[in-house]
């Protein structure tokens, strides 16, 4: 009797083999599942700010923070209201943002200080600025629209002995002040840990790392972040010590009327 061979259709063959493989994420599934991972609908969140000058002398700052997404209503994806509480002579002053969901829309950003009493507007090439003397423009003191960029997944890489998914970021508009960023991501956490910042040279200006990853209310937060700006021999770090979520928070926080008065009533 003749041996038996079941013959199958290559294509068959390739088809089974697929549907068995996973599915390969992609640089922007990644940083979709970071954006959902960190999701709130309000964030209050009060830290302690050192700035480090080249000869390794420190100014300290104590901020507080408060956040409210608003899902596409009105045009608008989040508010961000930023008060100084410490120390004296800076208390008051204030960063008012609102980003909107339309990403060919540049965000509206004031700036508050008490000592001119005065709202400046933050806007064009202003953005760029570094904010009260910190190693984050006025520009990465916001939110920004995940299709603002496009990505590209480098592949894993170790950080802290934690292998995580390095990604490439490219900015659409050639406006921006960054040519590229790099970001490290922790799977299953999906939480960047590291950020690299590439001048419009290609040169790198600026690392930020994070750590100290806790969960809070079952979201992950980074909170201890030092970004170490190589262009200007300067860096700065911002240490969370409070952080609540999904509180109620009151429309009226995030105007100008709140901004100048210089504090949330």
């Amino acid at each position: 009797m003749k041996n038996f061979k079941l013959v199958l259709p290559v294509s068959i063959i390739i088809l089974f083999f697929t549907q068995l493989l996973p599915a390969q994420i992609s640089g922007r599934d990644i940083m979709q599942k970071v954006d959902d991972q960190g999701s709130v609908q309000t964030e209050i969140n009060k830290s302690k700010m050192t700035l480090i000058n080249n000869k390794g002398k420190t100014r300290e700052r104590e901020v507080t923070r408060y956040e409210k997404s608003y899902n596409g209503a009105g045009g608008i994806d989040t508010k961000i209201l930023i008060f100084f509480e410490y120390p004296a002579d800076i208390r008051g002053t204030g960063l008012l943002l609102w980003s909107f969901t339309d990403a060919q829309k540049e965000d509206d950003r004031w700036l508050y200080l008490p000592a001119l009493k005065r709202v400046r507007r933050i806007a064009g090439e202003s953005k760029n600025e570094y904010f009260m003397g910190t190693d984050f423009t006025y520009d990465d003191m916001g939110g920004r629209n995940l299709d603002d960029d496009t990505y590209k997944l480098l592949g894993k890489e170790p950080v802290d002995g934690v292998e995580c998914f390095k990604i490439e970021s490219v900015p659409k508009s050639e406006d921006d002040q960054y040519s590229k960023k790099v970001t490290w991501v922790i799977p299953e956490k999906w939480v960047f840990v590291k950020v690299e910042f590439y001048e419009k040279s290609g040169a790198l200006q600026k690392v930020l790392t994070v750590s100290n990853i806790k969960q809070v209310n079952g979201i992950w937060v980074g909170h201890e972040l030092f970004m170490d700006n190589l262009s200007k021999t300067h860096q700065t770090k911002i240490e969370i010590q409070e952080v609540k979520f999904n509180g109620e928070m009151n429309d009226q926080i995030f105007t100008q009327t709140t901004l100048q008065r210089g504090k949330v009533q």
